[in-house]
């Protein structure tokens, strides 16, 4: 097996499990996308990257539609939100006490994301946090 955590690679969407999607990697390996890791709506059938997540010891492979790593994940996802502010005239109506599913219909992410992206942005000065929402720094 070629695979390494981290790698990205082609996907194609099989059946829904309790757990998730079984998934066709680079159309030759099986995996799992789990449930917890899907912003988005899938269907079977359908070709879509992914990353590597895990390769278990029991050959399973664990995949995931975000990059993997630290730094790749706060990069996409401090991207989601400037993008979403971008495109509301430098406001976004989520804060750090919005719900979970206002924030993954939102910004197609999970609250914990969201949290850590914007508290990058927060720490990089290019937001600031009020009551009502996010607001872009005006430079």
């Amino acid at each position: 097996m070629d695979l390494e955590v981290g790698d990205k690679v082609s996907l194609i969407i099989g059946t829904e499990t309790n757990l998730g999607f079984t998934v066709l990697i680079e159309e030759e390996f099986e995996g799992l996308l789990y449930q917890n890791e899907i912003f988005q709506e899938l269907e079977e059938r359908q070709r879509i990257a992914g990353y590597i997540k895990n390769i278990r010891e029991d050959g399973k492979i664990d995949v995931s539609l975000q990059p993997q790593g630290f730094r790749n994940v706060i990069t996409q996802d401090t991207d989601k939100v400037i993008e979403a502010m971008y495109d509301n005239d430098g406001f976004l109506a989520l804060t750090d006490k919005s719900a979970p599913e206002e924030i993954k219909r939102q910004l197609l992410m999970s609250k914990k994301a969201f949290k850590r992206a914007i508290g990058n942005l927060y720490k990089q000065k290019a937001i600031i946090i009020t009551d009502k929402g996010l607001e872009l720094v005006k430079k």
